[in-house]
């Protein structure tokens, strides 16, 4: 009489296991990829301060709905917003700048902005959205 022996199947119950580790790997390769973006750091005044800013001190700023930044009316760019606020710095070195933003402006106009007024260390920005005018 012949014995038969019994087959070992060595892989049988590991698919599910192996399909684990394959997403573990993706997610782990998708994690590492990530840049960590801090984001702005604006120092924000205590609530109990108030802060007068003359109007002599403020240049004001718009975005339209085109994303075309408007410095009294005319549109300007980035580069020209530059040389408008050093030429207000150097006259008076405490400016404020004030940027009044349209809700359809696209954000990456607004991010620009603002990062302008950090690049220039600006101690005083406020903005803020344009309301509408019915």
């Amino acid at each position: 009489m012949k014995i038969r022996r019994l087959r070992k199947r060595y892989f049988e119950g590991l698919s599910a296991s192996s399909d684990l580790a394959f997403l573990l790997i993706i997610y782990f390769i998708v994690i590492a990829g990530f840049n960590i973006n801090m984001g702005f750091l604006i120092e924000l005044p205590a609530r109990d301060s108030s802060r007068l800013v003359l109007r002599e001190d403020l240049i004001r700023f718009e975005i339209d709905e085109k994303g075309n930044i408007l410095h009294e009316g005319e549109i300007t760019g980035i580069p020209h917003a530059r040389a408008l606020i050093q030429a207000a710095r150097r006259n008076n070195p405490d400016i404020a700048l004030m940027l009044i933003i349209d809700g359809e402006a696209h954000w990456q106009n607004v991010v620009s902005f603002v990062e302008l007024a950090q690049d220039m260390e600006i101690e005083s920005f406020s903005f803020s959205m344009k309301k509408d005018e019915q």
